[in-house]
Parts: C-alpha cells; sequence; structure tokens
C-alpha cells in the first residue's frame, strides 16, 4: 500500500510537471545539462531513501531526454549505497552523510566526487488521534528516544504543549532498522540539541532502546507510526507527507517552534558552511526560520571512470539532478539546493573523468 500511495504521489501528481519539463528541454538551445545524443548505456545507484521520491522522479523525466539511457536506483538506506559503491556494484550511490572514517578504507584510497542534490527536513512524526499540533524540545525528543519519557502526558511533554489534553497512551519509538543518513541526521540533531541529555551518539546506526521497533528506509519507519497509536519516529519529509503523517513543532537554535517545510529547510540550508570537498551539515543551523532537523543528500561517484561512456552517462544523469531536476524538488516535498551550492555543484561535474 505505501509503494502504491507513493507511486500515485510522484507519477500522478506530477505528470503536467514532467509534461512541462520534457516540452521546456526540447525547445531549449542546449542550455539543459542533460540533453545531447550520442550517449548510451545503463547506470545503477542505490542508498538514500531519503532521496529516493526524487530519484524515481527524476529518473522517469530523464528518460524523456535521454531515452537511451537507462537509469535504476534501489534504496536500501545510505550505509548500503556507500557499501555498494565501494563494492562496484553501482555507478553511484545517494548518501545524506558524507562517509564515515571507520568506511574511508573500503574505498582504497579512489578519490569520492559528493554532489549534493536536494535538502530535506526529517519530520518528527506521531500518532495520537485528535491531536493535530505538538511542540517538542531537542531534550525531550531525546529523552523520548532513550526511553525515559515513556507516557504521552509525561509532565516534559505536556509543559511544552499548553492547554493540549495528551492521553496516557504509552509511546512507540520507531527508527530505521539499515545504516541510514536519516538517523545519522537525526542524531546529530540530539547530539548538538541536546548534549547533556543524548548519550547515545550519532551515527548511521544506533543501539535504540529494546523495546523500540525499527523499520526498513523512511517507509517503514513511516509505516510503523501509521499503523501504531502512541508511536513516534523520525521519516523525511516527503515520505511523510507521502504517508498523510502528523509531525511536531520542532525548537530551533533560536529558540523558536518550526515546522517542517521546504521553505524552513531552505532557511536552514542558507546558513550552512559548504567544505571545498561540497559536504556541509543543515542540522541545528541559526537563524529564526530554520527547521533544526533538516538533512542535505548527496550522490556519490568516484572522481575516475573505468570508460568514457560511463563518464558520459553519469555528467548526464548528475547534470540533470542539479540542474532542471531541482524544478521537480518543491512538489515531492524537498527544498532544492541554495543557488550558490548548486552552482558549485554544477561546476565540480568536469571533474568526473575516465
Amino acid at each position: 500500500m505505501q509503494r502504491l500511495r507513493r507511486q500515485r504521489f510522484t507519477t500522478a501528481g506530477l505528470a503536467l510537471a514532467s509534461m512541462a519539463l520534457f516540452v521546456a528541454a526540447c525547445s531549449s538551445s542546449g542550455s539543459n545539462s542533460a540533453s545531447g545524443s550520442g550517449t548510451s548505456g545503463t547506470l545503477n545507484g542505490s542508498g538514500s531513501t531519503l532521496q529516493l521520491v526524487y530519484e524515481q522522479q527524476a529518473i522517469q523525466n530523464f528518460k524523456s531526454l535521454q531515452p537511451n539511457i537507462t537509469v535504476n536506483y534501489g534504496g536500501g538506506g545510505s550505509g548500503k549505497g556507500r557499501t555498494d559503491l565501494a563494492s562496484g556494484v553501482v555507478q553511484y550511490a545517494g548518501s545524506d552523510s558524507p562517509i564515515p572514517s571507520d568506511e574511508t578504507a573500503s574505498f582504497k584510497g579512489k578519490t569520492v566526487l559528493y554532489y549534493p542534490i536536494l535538502i530535506g527536513p526529517i519530520t518528527v512524526s506521531y500518532n495520537l488521534p485528535g491531536i493535530k499540533t505538538l511542540k517538542l524540545d531537542a531534550p525531550t525528543i531525546a529523552d523520548i528516544f532513550q526511553a525515559k519519557i515513556t507516557k504521552w502526558n509525561d509532565p516534559k511533554i505536556t509543559a511544552l504543549n499548553p492547554g493540549v489534553k495528551l492521553p496516557s497512551t504509552a509511546i512507540t519509538i520507531a527508527h530505521r532498522s539499515d545504516s541510514s543518513g536519516t538517523t545519522q541526521n537525526f542524531s546529530l540533531f540530539l547530539d548538538e540539541g541536546a548534549p547533556s541529555v543524548w548519550k547515545l551518539g550519532s551515527s548511521s546506526t544506533i543501539s535504540w532502546p529494546a523495546n523500540s521497533r525499527g523499520g526498513d528506509g523512511n517507509g517503514g519507519v513511516a509505516q510503523i507510526i501509521k499503523s501504531t497509536p502512541g508511536a513516534i519516529g523520525y521519516v523525511d519529509f516527503a515520505d511523510a507527507k507521502a504517508s498523510g503523517l502528523t509531525w511536531a513543532s520542532i525548537k530551533n537554535k533560536d529558540g523558536n517552534y518550526v515546522e517542517p517545510s521546504t521553505q524552513s529547510a531552505t532557511a536552514a540550508a542558507s546558513h550552512a558552511t559548504v567544505k571545498p570537498d561540497l559536504t556541509f551539515s543543515a542540522v541545528w543551523a541559526p537563524g529564526a526560520k530554520s527547521y533544526p532537523i533538516t538533512a542535505q543528500s548527496w550522490v556519490l561517484v568516484y572522481q575516475k571512470q573505468s570508460n568514457s561512456t560511463i563518464t558520459k552517462n553519469l555528467k548526464a544523469y548528475i547534470g540533470y539532478l542539479v540542474g532542471d531536476g531541482q524544478k521537480l524538488l518543491a512538489q515531492l516535498g524537498y527544498a532544492p539546493l541554495p543557488s550558490s551550492i548548486d552552482q558549485q555543484a554544477k561546476a565540480q561535474l568536469s571533474q568526473i573523468g575516465s
């Protein structure tokens, strides 16, 4: 059901956008970095489920521009994507976090290029029938996900929500069971926003409380929340939106409660410091309107490719993701890249070679 729901969201709801992009591409004079002729072949990618909805729609639209290039993308989580790239199983990986130090050796000294493709809010979604508005801050969220707060009417939650009649329902923690960039960014928010409370660290995998429930991918966590009264979990905005979930407003670094949205994610990303390799973090960014759990997602590729065909195809597809594909993001529940970061990503395409 989740897959069908997502498919309706990404295709039927965006048919007009797809056609518009196709017509625009046909009428342009070569300005689209994905356009051109003479390229063919197959590209395989895997990894981040945060970027999965965008990948699905982008692949469909890209096929209209480059009918001889087939692109396949499987989820599996950021950790799987990085492992698959290191193993040579795929030509590109989707990852919501840079390569951790304990994975560096598996890339055997090869240079990996990072191409940021989107900004995505991570919601704290919950299932409390009748409760449509909820405010949470980092210390309270940290206590919830460490199972120190176990009931919804706990004094720490009620203090943040005066006038809201919270039930005594038991809290069920929903989290990712796979190695996940969403987990990495969510736990980084807790690490930075509640350093004296959060004790589980920041990583792609976390040792969650024994009575919590794990789901595969963002979609798996969304399904647990949707089917479990009293559940709470972290789910990227695109999947939460597609699944019809309800989410909390989160207290940001400036002390304001902000809802996840493409606008509040853009506000956070605009304050990020970008490193020369195009890695950055939008989590816990300053700014009155910044959403504090804002993630970013990259496409990772090797700088040196095995042949010129793969090089051309990667440049064409990644060029589309950071080019005209950016126009799709807001409708899918993502924020496009700030223009300064997008320009750097486009400029870096020339570094892919064979």
